[in-house]
């Protein structure tokens, strides 16, 4: 067992070697590669950063009721309460014209013009039902007897912006997925590649191997640390490369933030990501110089 391990300590340090004498060879290719694993690595933690400032925003069902401007304020009230009757509805908020001109002038900052002109606001009756966001018939059916009655104008039901952004998650979760095999494929073709132009420069070498009784176990073992070096190092410089992004971008982003009275701030790779994409660069590097070695090393025998 000692002298197994020993082996292997010897082929990792002689990869190691092989790698440092061809610099500038081994940095083309493991650049090469952090590229390839950054770019669905990066989408992945764009995603997620935009999960997480849309999980907190408000995603409760509501139901916004605009009433006719010829409607009196108090058959207005009078229909809030009677809505509240319903076993479907949790909560009625009754908006009249005059607070939701008020609320207004306060967002929009056009106050001194509005003062100007005649109200065209109408009164509005904000409904939130017991009914979860994921119950589309229920809420559907809720919204249409809404509609039935002859003070409503328009009925909103405003969770829908938020099902569409998800909507849009999930297809941008779906596209890095497939973006992120389409560059392991090609991540395994470079390794792959590299691998086997190596075998070939070293082929009188492994016939000589061969005559003097070396296995292809034997053979086969500094190529493969190899790969696992290419892969590990390109992972390492996918996460630089998306951690100097993120560092550049997370400032501005802040800044945003504070505007809009929000605490977010960008995170990056989170311990579990950083070590997912380690792990997934040496496996790409073993497996693309296994396959490469295994198919070009059958070919070379001493004659």
């Amino acid at each position: 067992m000692g002298n197994h391990l020993l082996r292997h300590v010897q082929a990792a340090l002689f990869s190691l070697g092989q790698l440092v004498r061809t610099p500038l060879a081994s940095l083309m290719t493991i650049a090469v590669i952090g590229i390839s694993l950054a770019l669905p690595t990066g989408l992945y933690v764009i995603i997620d950063n935009m999960q997480r400032v849309s999980g907190g925003w408000d995603t409760t069902a509501r139901i916004s009721m605009f009433l006719k401007k010829s409607i009196p304020e108090d058959r207005a009230k009078y229909l809030a309460n009677r809505i509240e009757k319903i076993p479907a509805v949790s909560s009625v908020k009754y908006i009249s014209p005059k607070a939701a001109l008020e609320e207004f002038k306060r967002l929009s900052g056009f106050g001194k013009t509005l003062n100007a002109l005649d109200n065209p606001l109408p009164a509005v009756i904000l409904i939130t039902p017991k009914i979860t966001a994921g119950n589309d018939k229920e809420l559907q059916t809720l919204v249409e007897r809404l509609k039935k009655n002859t003070e409503t104008d328009l009925v909103q039901l405003d969770l829908q912006w938020v099902r569409r952004l998800n909507a849009l998650l999930d297809i941008a979760r779906r596209s890095a997925a497939m973006l992120g095999i389409v560059l392991a494929a090609a991540v395994l073709l470079i390794i792959g590649n590299t691998i086997r132009l190596s075998v070939l420069n070293r082929r009188d070498e492994i016939e000589v191997i061969k005559l003097v009784g070396g296995t292809n176990a034997f053979i086969r073992r500094p190529f493969l640390y190899s790969g696992v070096y290419q892969g590990l190092f390109g992972a390492i410089g996918a996460w630089l490369l998306i951690e100097g992004s993120l560092a550049l971008l997370r400032g501005p982003i802040s800044g945003l933030a504070l505007l809009y009275s929000s605490d977010f701030s960008l995170q990056g790779l989170v311990w579990s990501t950083s070590s997912g994409l380690l792990l997934a660069g040496a496996l790409l590097g073993w497996l693309g110089s296994r396959f490469a070695v295994g198919r070009h090393l059958s070919e070379i025998e001493p004659s």
